[in-house]
């Protein structure tokens, strides 16, 4: 938790007055005890109805007093608290954007979702507690102990022989439920991660009739994470009767203690029930202290794992006097080589070829040849960790990571449009791009009728995830954003398995049209789709198996002409000669 205490910074105010009314707040009820004690002792005894009167005026002022006191303080505490998730969650959210792939790949979505969501919750809840009753539980604890000894020395002696069992109770409670709560949040994970897996993948579960198995699965693990949740939760459960056990056998304690001193005449009735009072109080601070234990266990096993996350180092480094390159739009992978961290082999090897301004690539091969692999090495979303990559003749890891992938345009396999309107989503390529531009990436993407054929044209909604739109009309529109930003490289990374050939071809020859044509680059599974490539990168494991045009790999390459042939003649049956 110390690890995070400085983003707490600019909230020491509330984090000084909140435990400070708190702390007003307990003086006021330490005062009550006192004040019934004097109701029975001089009201009652002597009958005066006017002093009970005045009297239980004087507790209600306390009441309210102390009321306004507690509102005060929870309204200090709860803006430190809100203040300081909302700076923690917004910090985390940076870092996680600022990881590389590799390190997105290893920490895994659903253990980032839960300490941005569930774990930042547990550490505001405990920070909020903690301003709240830290203080002030202590205060009236020892307040009501030292306020005893003023009433009777003897009898307070109760107090002091109790309070540190309580205290025993309360830290070895706490030192046996703290990693067992991280182990929750633990478990909690993994049942988020198949949460999200079988979210992501119902079509594929229902398509293979796997809903029994993944039900199995989710029950397993769900299963787990509810006997962690019981263990620590009987153990947690301990505090509470364990407190009242050791209050209630005091309070008898001193009750018969109590009874002997008033037969002696050292104390007054009103003076036991004051006693009793306080030892009433310690008991209600000692089980708000005791839920206060519960509630920061967890938060401190949140706040480290939030401080781990936050102290990831980047395993990416960025140059400290980047070097910005001409603009020019070629690449040139200098046997280039990628072997993902914990894999078994490398993805990719021995990769060598040099592309000019305004060319087009096409990278085609078989599943798991590499070539989405390939084309992340451009943008450098990952290293590579043999040879070179060259952006307009500079290594892409001399060059800042921010500038170089503001000159490329990407369009990933899966096609992602965000919450929002048409506009807004063409927006995230040019932020405030004139309408011309955005129309003439419309245009160029074949999605200008799409648009046109809306209500509210730029203005229609997309829902999350472009669910309101079909999968052909979702590629064309993430085609425009790429193209909204005039890139001097374009990476289409089978971003048009959704067109038919008709539209493809349309999208491909609109490209090669432009006036300023960008270096393309076009993964497909589909040979026509890279037939009129300049170059044409044929993969197998990884491996460069074919180099050249088509007519070149057609006659010399044998994995290209299994490729071709067998989609031709696939086609060939059912539409023709596809070109």
């Amino acid at each position: 938790m110390r690890r995070l205490l400085h983003f707490l910074s600019g909230y020491q105010k509330e984090c000084i007055l909140a435990p400070l009314f708190k702390c007003l707040e307990a003086c006021f009820d330490l005062l009550v005890p006192l004040v019934t004690a004097d109701i029975i002792d001089t009201g009652i005894a002597n009958q005066d109805v006017g002093y009970v009167m005045t009297m239980c005026v004087v507790l209600i002022v306390l009441a309210l007093v102390g009321l306004s006191c507690s509102i005060v303080a929870q309204y200090f505490a709860a803006r430190a608290a809100v203040g300081f998730s909302g700076r923690l969650r917004q910090a985390l959210f940076a870092r996680i954007q600022g990881l590389s792939y590799t390190q997105l790949d290893q920490q895994g979505a659903p253990t980032l979702i839960t300490r941005m969501t569930s774990d930042i919750n547990q550490v505001q809840n405990g920070v909020n507690m903690f301003l709240r009753l830290f203080m002030r539980s202590p205060f009236v604890v020892f307040g009501a102990m030292i306020l005893a000894f003023f009433i009777d020395w003897k009898t307070a002696l109760i107090f002091a022989g109790v309070i540190p069992l309580l205290g025993a109770v309360v830290l070895g409670i706490l030192y046996l439920t703290m990693p067992r709560y991280k182990k929750v949040q633990g478990g909690l994970d993994q049942v988020l991660s198949i949460v999200r897996e079988n979210l992501t993948g119902v079509r594929v579960i229902r398509a293979f009739n796997k809903e029994p198995e993944q039900q199995a699965r989710f029950d397993g693990e769900n299963r787990r994470l509810t006997k962690l949740q019981i263990a620590v939760g009987r153990i947690a459960g301990l505090m509470n009767p364990l407190t009242y056990g050791l209050i209630n056998l005091a309070i008898v304690v001193l009750l018969y203690v109590g009874g002997i001193q008033i037969d002696a005449g050292a104390l007054t009735q009103g003076q036991i029930i004051a006693l009793v009072n306080y030892m009433n109080q310690i008991l209600v601070e000692l089980v708000k202290l005791a839920n206060l234990i519960v509630t920061i266990s967890k938060a401190l096993a949140c706040a480290n794992r939030v401080a781990d996350m936050l102290e990831v180092p980047q395993d990416m480094e960025q140059p400290q006097h980047p070097v910005t390159p001409e603009s020019l739009g070629t690449v040139e992978f200098q046997n280039v080589g990628l072997t993902y961290q914990g894999a078994g082999g490398a993805s990719l090897s021995g990769l060598s070829f040099s592309v000019q301004k305004g060319q087009t690539v096409g990278i085609i091969g078989g599943t798991g040849s590499g070539k989405t692999s390939l084309i992340s090495l451009i943008p450098r979303f990952y290293d590579a960790t043999q040879g070179r990559v060259l952006v307009d003749g500079v290594d892409v890891r001399e060059q800042s990571a921010a500038q170089l992938r503001q000159r490329i345009g990407i369009v990933p396999q899966k096609a992602v449009l965000f919450t929002g309107t048409i506009r807004e989503n063409l927006e995230w390529g040019a932020p405030h791009a004139r309408e011309d531009l955005l129309w003439e990436a419309l245009k160029l993407a074949q999605a200008e009728d799409v648009v046109k054929n809306k209500p509210l044209g730029l203005e229609e909604k997309v829902e999350q995830g472009g669910q309101n739109l079909s999968g052909g009309q979702r590629q064309r529109l993430t085609i425009a954003r790429a193209l909204v930003k005039q890139p001097e490289i374009l990476i289409l990374d089978d971003s048009a398995s959704a067109l038919d050939y008709a539209t493809d071809a349309a999208l491909r020859t609109a490209i090669r049209g432009m006036k300023n044509p960008p270096t393309t680059f076009i993964v497909s599974q589909r040979a026509s789709s890279v037939r009129h490539a300049d170059l044409i990168l044929v993969l197998e494991e990884g491996h460069v198996a074919g180099m050249g045009t088509h007519e070149q790999l057609l006659e010399g390459c044998p994995v290209y002409q299994e490729i071709y042939w067998s989609q031709f003649e696939k086609e060939g049956s059912g539409h023709g000669q596809q070109k």
